[in-house]
């Protein structure tokens, strides 16, 4: 049977979000786990039919998930790590490897290279054992794909990546790889009777591959490539040096990325002297404006000058689980802004359609004219910028001093990253509010009683820096979206993030500028409540860019700077009205940087333009906070010094002091608050946990430059344990200033 249409993966969360809500529900224990495995047999079977109606002609198979694909290819692999051995039930198991529990710390999270989508950290080390392998769960989805009637490759995580994106030290990992690989083996040989297909997910070869990383690949698939029909799949760049190497095994495919490595066409006439079929990646998967098919066709026609069509399949840039589930819901969008979109369901029909016209050379549908996106006094204002306008005009060490004179805080101040529980009772408040049914006057009441209350519990437990609590907030970047032009909002655009935790982006489809100011009355509100310092929060240029859907037809810097002006406008604003302290959140600042270090440069160069853009405004004695998470530092050290923020927090609760130790080595300046406790995990620390978790930390850093806060915002928490953990994180900085 020949396939000319194939997909990496497609959105697991379901049309309505349907598995993250029964995730919740099974978590809060109103679910048991027998309906929450029901609910996700049903997601699947919807979401393969769609697929299979679509005229996709090869699903992925094993690209559901119900936290994240690496935490289900430790399972599948044996290689769960040893200190959860003591859990029996694997359900239990699973999630406490996810989210943690009374007695175990959470696997490590981090981003998966440079999207918004968090994977779990395997942790490995020389003594590791890996126990026998669990073929279970893509035994039962392979023959629920089976039962109706789909056709699908089973897709997996690759050695090579899986070894990559573990915890362990450099030199553990040839160590490992031997072992790793016999487990690999042992699962196809346990899925052999299936006589299936098998994708092999390998990204991490898009990274500068080392010359050990190849020698491995070549091992790898030299081996597995005998046992069964594998695909290598690379994605998000081009795999030039990787796929020289795996043309030279017994594989049968190789699927690439063409649309974010356009070096891929260099390969194009060895994959064509070669056997090998290419799939492909032709449809963007990472962002959702609809594709160019005649573009598309044309480079489809060229690549068909070095492969023969026979050998050619066509599909989309990387799995579709980046991008949101369908544009059925999107009723009240602009009509201009709906012309320009496809989610996944559209991306499917894109694919239908290319398909039929390269390889039956049926005619495309004519292309929509583009609304204009350009506004005059958006750009002047841009062109208008001097080298001033990029750096703040007193250096660090003045600022320091006169922020000591005017906050005189104590010694380890306390303070959290800026969110706090969003309760239904919000939510619906803030719904209504949006649909009409309670007046402005009713809402502005309910969120006053939240900052009200919020503000107050800060104080009782003894915090030294409070938040407002951004209940008015539904999303860190969304809000400010709305609040800018340039921005559109989909309905129900949501797309996963980590487990239950999905994540609405805005779209970014035009010039962006301020209507009016966006944070001053609810900062200016709670600073009112409390003598102690309020900080204003708001999202950077750069977080709000990486974390939204952003236009193609203008460079990403442009946009970026865009973004910057309307947040310098904000922080004047909010010091004018005597908020003194601003954070300024680029919590997706490392999530933007190329996967090749020939790319980093440039974009270095104009994220940081883009912060210090955003900063420059602040007065002598502003103090210009941000935060960053779930992010390596190492190799941008010194682009977080450039951006002279004053205090910078930072994830470190699932890390160790590991993310610190280069902050100490190149002798950081600034003031640091690394997270001393989790809040992805409803785990609540003891005051001994967390006081010996400080003492960690000065380890480190000298007392005058530590701050003390949790890792992330509480959005995501409940009250009771946000109010139980805080209490316990002002009581350990109590033991420890007075042993100081």
């Amino acid at each position: 049977m020949s396939h000319r249409t194939s997909l990496l993966g497609f959105p697991r969360i379901g049309e309505h979000r349907e598995l993250k809500f029964a995730l919740e529900q099974y978590w809060k224990g109103a679910l048991d786990f027998d309906a929450l495995d029901n609910l996700a047999q049903m997601l699947r079977a919807r979401h393969f039919q769609r697929q299979k109606a679509s005229g996709i002609d090869e699903v992925a198979i094993n690209d559901f998930s119900f936290y994240d694909n690496m935490l289900d290819m430790m399972v599948a692999l044996g290689s769960t790590p040893e200190r959860f051995g003591d859990i029996d039930d694997p359900v239990a198991r699973y999630f406490a490897m996810a989210r943690g529990d009374s007695t175990h710390a959470a696997l490590e999270m981090t981003k998966w290279f440079n999207t918004n989508y968090h994977y779990l950290v395997p942790e490995l080390h020389a003594q590791f054992r890996f126990a026998p392998v669990n073929p279970e769960k893509i035994l039962r989805e392979y023959a629920e794909a089976q039962a109706q009637g789909i056709h699908g490759r089973i897709a997996l995580i690759g050695p090579i990546t899986f070894l990559a994106l573990s915890k362990c030290d450099e030199q553990v990992r040839g160590v490992l790889f031997d072992g790793l690989l016999n487990q690999y083996a042992a699962l196809l040989e346990a899925l052999s009777p299936l006589q299936a297909a098998f994708t092999f997910h390998e990204s991490a070869l898009v990274c500068d591959p080392s010359a050990e990383d190849l020698s491995l690949l070549k091992i790898a698939y030299e081996r597995l490539g005998k046992c069964a029909d594998i695909r290598v799949a690379t994605y998000f760049e081009h795999a030039s040096e990787a796929t020289a190497v795996l043309l030279r095994t017994p594989i049968t495919s190789l699927a690439l990325d063409f649309v974010h490595g356009p070096a891929n066409f260099d390969a194009l006439e060895a994959i064509g002297k070669s056997t090998k079929t290419l799939v492909v990646g032709i449809i963007n998967g990472r962002n959702v404006w609809k594709n160019d098919l005649e573009a598309s066709l044309r480079n489809l026609e060229q690549i068909a000058l070095h492969v023969p069509k026979e050998r050619l399949i066509i599909g989309t840039s990387c799995s579709l689980l980046h991008v949101p589930y369908s544009l059925d819901h999107e009723h009240a969008l602009p009509s201009e802004v709906r012309a320009l979109l496809a989610f996944a369901h559209e991306k499917l029909e894109e694919l239908a359609l290319l398909s039929r016209a390269f390889f039956e050379g049926e005619a495309l549908p004519p292309r929509l004219s583009a609304p204009v996106r350009s506004d005059d006094a958006v750009q002047a204002r841009l062109a208008a910028l001097t080298p001033n306008d990029y750096r703040r005009p007193y250096p660090f060490a003045i600022r320091r001093e006169a922020a000591k004179e005017l906050f005189d805080l104590p010694i380890l101040p306390t303070t959290t990253i800026g969110s706090f529980p969003q309760t239904p009772e919000i939510r619906k408040a803030r719904q209504e509010f949006k649909k009409g049914l309670i007046t402005p006057e009713a809402y502005e009441t309910a969120m006053k009683e939240a900052i009200a209350h919020c503000v107050s519990l800060q104080e009782s437990l003894g915090l030294d820096v409070l938040v407002h609590g951004e209940f008015e907030r539904n999303d860190m970047v969304e809000y400010f979206g709305e609040q800018l032009r340039g921005f559109a909002f989909s309905a129900n655009g949501w797309v996963q993030s980590y487990g239950s935790r999905c994540v609405k982006p805005p779209l970014l489809y035009a010039d962006v500028s301020r209507i009016k100011p966006m944070t001053h009355f609810w900062s200016s509100f709670a600073q009112s409540l409390t003598d102690k310092p309020m900080k204003g929060m708001l999202t950077g240029p750069v977080t709000i860019l990486n974390w939204s859907f952003v236009r193609e037809d203008q460079s990403r810097e442009q946009s970026a700077k865009q973004i910057a002006l309307a947040i310098s406008d904000e922080i004047d604003d909010l010091q004018r009205a005597g908020i003194k302290m601003i954070q300024v959140d680029e919590a997706a600042f490392k999530e933007g940087y190329p996967l090749r270090r020939s790319e980093r440069e440039k974009y270095e160069r104009w994220a940081l333009e883009s912060f210090l853009l955003a900063t420059a405004i602040a007065e002598r004695d502003t103090q210009i906070h941000t935060h960053m998470c779930y992010s390596e530092f190492t190799d941008i050290i010194h682009t977080i010094e450039a951006m002279d923020a004053d205090v910078i927090s930072i994830e470190t609760s699932r890390s160790g002091n590991r993310l610190l130790r280069i902050f100490e080595q190149v002798g950081y300046k600034q003031e640091i608050g690394p997270g001393v406790y989790d809040i992805h995990s409803p785990r609540v620390p003891s005051v001994e946990e967390i006081e010996h978790q400080i003492r960690a930390l000065l380890e480190v850093l000298s007392p005058a430059q530590l701050w003390i806060n949790p890792d992330c915002g509480l959005k995501t928490r409940g009250w009771s344990e946000t109010e139980a953990a805080l209490r316990h994180m002002v009581q350990a900085v109590r033991n420890v200033r007075a042993a100081l």
